[in-house]
């Protein structure tokens, strides 16, 4: 399917591909050990070769990744590829945006970066205050320190 897509593209596209039905990250592990011959530990099997865990998320990962920013991608003459119609925007007016991005880091202003940043993304909204603290001029927390072996206030 990649290399169909690759084929049909004009530059810039995006495509989404069926892959068909999801498979749990589980049940393909358990698979590929099994393929290289070895077998898992579990309650099943203490004297299994390689113990699987569960580690959950880690930051950053998501359960669900959102594939398109619209909902309504195009058809292709494949089946199993569609063709996503995204809105962007001219290169003058993204080289406008940006030139004014520059600017207010120039300046350091981070508001004014974080409304260029969000005029940017379509459907961004801020989850929070700027917690910079280079920008806040806020004193960055201290640990404290052991001296002797006893904890001693950090000095700021």
């Amino acid at each position: 399917l990649v290399i169909q897509a690759g084929a049909m593209a004009d530059g810039g596209d995006v495509f989404l591909l069926d892959m068909g039905e999801p498979v749990r990250i589980a049940d393909l592990a358990r698979k590929m050990v099994e393929l290289s011959g070895l077998t898992v530990r579990d309650e099943n099997n203490s004297e299994g070769d390689i113990e699987l865990s569960v580690t959950g998320l880690r930051p950053g990962e998501k359960l669900y990744e959102e594939l398109l920013i619209g909902d309504n991608p195009e058809t292709t003459e494949h089946p199993r590829i569609m063709k996503a119609r995204e809105d962007f925007l001219s290169w003058p007016e993204l080289s406008r945006r940006l030139n004014a991005l520059n600017a207010a880091l120039d300046r350091n202003d981070m508001i004014a970066a974080r409304a260029t940043l969000a005029d940017l993304v379509s459907g961004y909204s801020s989850t929070g205050e700027v917690s910079d603290l280079a920008f806040t001029g806020a004193e960055p927390i201290r640990q404290p320190e052991e001296v002797n072996g006893q904890l001693q206030a950090g000095e700021n």
